[in-house]
């Protein structure tokens, strides 16, 4: 275990290092600017996609689908954040109160 704690703080060191030795003309280009602004939007996608369709190594439709779709349904409501996420959770621990559960 602390071998991979170990080389992942490696890893994570030698990419910041990385980042101060290019040279700045390569991170101000406008096309790196766009992907290196749409990367946490495309991790953050899937991060959710994982914790909602995945369950371990199986694929799995529970209770979690439903509470995404209802969060983005308050989404493109334009509901506040903290709604959406209540709402969310409301619909999942409900759903799973019904027998609805992985």
């Amino acid at each position: 275990m602390w071998i991979a704690v170990l080389a992942g703080s490696l890893g994570c060191y030698l990419e910041k290092l990385l980042g101060y030795l290019l040279p700045p003309a390569m991170l101000e280009n406008p096309t790196t600017r766009r992907v290196f602004g749409l990367m946490p939007v495309a991790l953050l996608a899937a991060l959710v996609a994982v914790q909602t369709f995945a369950s371990g190594t199986s694929l799995t439709l529970d209770a979690r689908v439903a509470g995404l779709a209802v969060a983005i349904v308050a989404l493109l409501l334009r509901a506040p954040f903290l709604a959406v996420v209540i709402l969310a959770g409301v619909t999942a621990a409900g759903l799973r109160a019904l027998g609805w559960a992985s």
